[in-house]
């Protein structure tokens, strides 16, 4: 398995992934003769029998779990000067893994004309979904009809902006609001649960539009509405959804948080609603991931310039 190597938005630096689980991944998605003869048969039944995903998620909630809470946060290097509690107060893994944050630990951007990141991460961003080359594996692309399972959602942001986000076990697991809005019901598109790391996405990228996913739409945003998609993967337990549909959230609002495993969230602006940093498309533009997070800044309200509204267009 090649490395992964993604951009740390911080410091602009390029930075190698620490992958938790590494030599399973290898094992499920390599190119040995090992991965081919038992790797993909057994990423395929992880993928297809959710009871193993959810057999592992219950162990991972057990009181015993908790001796991993330390050795996790050692191996990782995490802040836990961020965490709201103390390490040692968390009776499970999971409790550890769906742990909140200290507010100060992630500033919400103030500007009220900017949308911003809804969860850590790593990031890509499409401003034009039409025109993109290829979303995360060059020249392939994933139709939204088959994403959405709805006929008029795909026509309508066939030509707007996209954002992938894949969230990996050592992330905070909570997601957020964008920007203020009144948040629907969440809808449950069912499907598989095949892991999200880029080893298993570069392998078959309908992964995304093959995985167990939730829809809302996030209405009065100023964006336009907005899709909100939460994506399952292997060993992912559960999707929570923390808020109250038809209730205003302003940005940055907790909207749910994903039990143990990494995960991915997609989101669709509809065109011309947003234009994204310029950062964040310079580093899609070259086939990099972007680690971001939560509450900060992801683009701006799209303005139409003078020229362009005095012809009309």
């Amino acid at each position: 398995m090649q490395p992964i190597i993604y951009i740390d938005r911080k410091t602009g630096h390029r930075e190698e992934e620490h992958v938790y689980g590494k030599k399973f991944i290898r094992l499920l998605y390599g190119t040995t003769l090992s991965s081919r003869l038992f790797g993909t048969p057994l990423a395929f039944l992880l993928a297809r029998i959710p009871f193993f995903s959810s057999f592992y998620g219950y162990l991972q909630s057990r009181a015993s779990s908790a001796k991993k809470v330390v050795p996790f946060i050692k191996a990782f290097g995490l802040d836990v000067s961020e965490f709201a509690k103390n390490p040692a107060d968390y009776v499970s893994f999971n409790d550890f893994f769906t742990r909140k944050l200290k507010p100060e630990a992630r500033p919400i951007d103030s500007d009220p004309q900017m949308a911003v990141i809804p969860a850590d991460g790593r990031y890509w961003f499409y401003q034009n979904i039409e025109k993109a080359d290829g979303f995360v594996v060059k020249g392939k692309k994933f139709d939204l009809l088959r994403l959405l399972k709805n006929d008029e959602l795909a026509k309508k942001y066939a030509k707007g902006s996209m954002v992938i986000a894949r969230l990996c076990p050592t992330d905070y697991h909570r997601f957020h609001f964008p920007c203020d809005c009144i948040p629907t019901d969440t809808q449950l598109i069912n499907g598989w649960l095949y892991s999200v790391n880029p080893a298993a996405i570069k392998k078959n990228l309908e992964i995304f539009t093959e995985n167990k996913r939730t829809l809302c739409i996030l209405q009065n945003t100023g964006f336009g509405d907005i899709l909100f998609l939460e994506i399952g993967a292997t060993f992912v337990g559960s999707i929570h959804q923390t808020y109250t549909p038809g209730q205003f959230y302003p940005k940055g609002s907790e909207k749910g948080c994903f039990s143990f495993g990494a995960s991915s969230l997609i989101l669709l602006f509809p065109p011309n609603a947003i234009q994204f940093d310029q950062d964040l498309l310079a580093a899609t533009a070259q086939g990099l991931e972007i680690r971001c997070l939560m509450g900060q800044s992801m683009g701006k309200k799209y303005k139409l310039n003078d020229a362009i509204l005095t012809k009309g267009i």
